[in-house]
């Protein structure tokens, strides 16, 4: 059996710490997977991840995106963290927290993130600001165009390379062979099977006609499952590159998804999918494999978390985490190492929406507070209340104790947090239509706003406002993200904070189409975007202090104004 420590090998040997690859599905459920009986797609890349290293039976995460990913960055519940909503700012870490990137990058790692973050985009919650050397991909939500779209790196506008996924992976890529001699912690969050329903030809040609022989028989099935194709082709590049340069020996990789699926597909009999607090919308998938220091084909049945991951890999490569707030997550090392002797029984507790649900080893709790033999029963089909009266009670006010203990003061009407422009550490900052409020005739052109943009600016007395606090006295570039026809070319525009305001005119007309539908396998919820036009409106001076950032126009010449999606504020000076 393989030693515990990153430092030593079978013969005892000292070796180099071990590179870190996680990486992270969205919307991916537990019975996505080839090896974990669904018939209907082939995984085999991440098949082969499981059996050359550890499959971790019952592991759990949170019923949506951000929860599971403050849990996985923190190592702590992501009630305590500050995240109670998937945008508007719900989604951010406290800035207090201390997450997986920064202890690797203390202990001397580089650090990346490929794809999508969801938990804070302007500083301190942006990843640069977290630990991240390198970013590229985009923070919201939700991303609306998964061709070439417009994505950020390293808090700068740029434009996607292609299918999302792939570009994702290829710059995962190109950082492996850049730094290929040094350790690395590189962090992929993937943002798909997530809708909108986006997969290219190559991967969706295989399903268009197929009947799926398990759940719904319909479009969004098919692309979801040629969307996890996708990412199981992008997991075999990966893993071919490790090899390639000789790193696969030395480098662990973790596959994981945030929540259950994104619909009513072939989930193993488990009653839920995302969003639910029941077995099927908060069990994942979770291999772990370092052919250097995990034996092949090891299988863990007792229940994990999301939670564990931080101090688990903290632990396997050898790091101290020097946190002064404790934990709610315990490293998994015992049970990789079959020290599980020493292993006790837990209860793991999951939240959204305002209902919880109390995990045994081999009971759960519901949110209604009926009890199930999840061993027996994981469908959720026949209460045991009756059958289990003392234990039925002990869950209950576990439930109980947790609503009191962490959710009198949870939400957001409790969230003080400014949005920062122009913190001290940060040179851009973005201002999304996502983070703003409308006001007047002014309309968000979804009712989800993550990559959402504003419409309908027909008045001088419309404005659009963002409560938010200006980290640092100085000079601002003002960049604006816009369309505009060419009948309403000529608006003159205010953006003022306080006493301090920047006038210009929209001077440019460009009136592309709205887009994404032709991308579109199944019709989507979110918003449809547009290929919005980037231009400087000037310099503003900003000065340190809390207050409300207002653009409104001044003169309307046409019949609108133009409909905005994003402001980019560079400090100059």
């Amino acid at each position: 059996m393989k030693s515990s420590f990153a430092s030593t090998t079978l013969a005892g040997k000292t070796t180099d710490r071990p590179n870190i690859i996680v990486i992270l599905a969205d919307d991916q459920g537990w019975g996505d997977l080839s090896i974990n009986g669904n018939t209907a797609l082939h995984t085999p890349n991440i098949d082969n991840l499981a059996r050359s290293g550890v499959s971790f039976n019952r592991f759990f995460v949170s019923p949506v995106c951000s929860p599971t990913r403050a849990e996985f960055l923190t190592g702590r519940h992501h009630l305590r963290c500050g995240v109670y909503s998937t945008s508007a700012g719900g989604e951010r870490i406290n800035a207090d927290e201390k997450l997986i990137s920064e202890v690797f990058k203390r202990a001397g790692y580089r650090t990346a993130a490929f794809g999508k973050w969801h938990s804070g985009m302007q500083y301190p919650y942006h990843p640069n600001a977290r630990g991240f050397d390198e970013f590229y991909g985009f923070c919201s939500g939700h991303w609306g165009n998964y061709f070439s779209p417009m994505l950020e790196h390293n808090g700068q506008i740029t434009q996607g390379n292609g299918f999302i996924i792939d570009d994702f992976t290829e710059q995962a890529l190109n950082y492996i062979e850049k730094h290929k001699h040094e350790p690395f912690f590189i962090y992929l969050p993937f943002n798909t099977p997530h809708s909108p329903m986006q997969v290219p030809d190559r991967w969706w040609n295989k399903f268009e006609e197929v009947k799926i022989p398990k759940g719904n028989d319909d479009n969004h099935t098919r692309a979801a499952l040629a969307m996890c194709e996708n990412i199981d082709w992008n997991v075999g590049r990966l893993l071919a590159k490790l090899d390639e340069l000789k790193l696969a020996n030395n480098t662990i990789v973790v596959y994981f998804s945030d929540n259950g699926p994104n619909g009513n597909r072939w989930n193993g009999g488990m009653r839920g999918i995302k969003g639910s607090t029941d077995e099927g919308g908060v069990r994942s998938p979770l291999f772990i494999c370092w052919p250097a220091g995990i034996e092949a084909g090891t299988k863990i049945p007792q229940i994990c978390s999301a939670m564990d991951l931080m101090p688990t890999l903290a632990d396997m490569a050898g790091i101290k985490i020097a946190n002064n707030k404790p934990l709610d997550g315990i490293s998994l090392t015992p049970l990789l190492y079959e020290n599980d002797d020493i292993w006790e029984d837990r209860i793991l507790v999951q939240h959204w929406n305002n209902r919880l649900s109390v995990r045994t080893q081999q009971y759960r709790l519901d949110y209604s507070g009926n009890l199930y033999d999840m061993n027996n029963d994981p469908g959720q089909t026949k209460a045991i209340n009756n059958l289990k009266p003392e234990l039925t009670k002990t869950l209950q006010k576990t439930a109980d104790d947790f609503r009191k203990n962490m959710l009198e003061k949870f939400g957001k009407k409790f969230d003080k947090r400014p949005f920062v422009i122009g913190h001290p550490d940060a040179k851009h900052t973005q201002i999304p239509a996502r983070d703003g409020f409308e006001h007047g005739n002014i309309k968000r052109s979804n009712h989800y706003p993550n990559d959402s943009f504003f419409n309908n600016w027909t008045s001088i007395d419309d404005s659009i406002t963002w409560n938010c606090e200006i980290g640092k006295t100085g000079t601002y570039k003002v960049e604006l993200f816009y369309t505009c026809p060419t009948a309403d070319v000529g608006s003159t525009i205010e953006l003022s904070f306080n006493d301090n305001r920047l006038t210009a005119k929209i001077v440019e007309a460009h009136d592309p189409p709205l887009t994404g539908m032709e991308y579109d396998r199944f019709p989507r919820i979110e918003s449809y975007v547009k290929d919005f036009k980037q231009t400087t409106l000037g310099n503003i001076e900003l000065s340190k202090g809390r207050g409300t950032l207002i653009l409104k126009a001044l003169e309307i010449p046409g019949s609108q104004v133009m409909d905005f999606r994003l402001m980019l504020l560079t400090r100059i000076d």
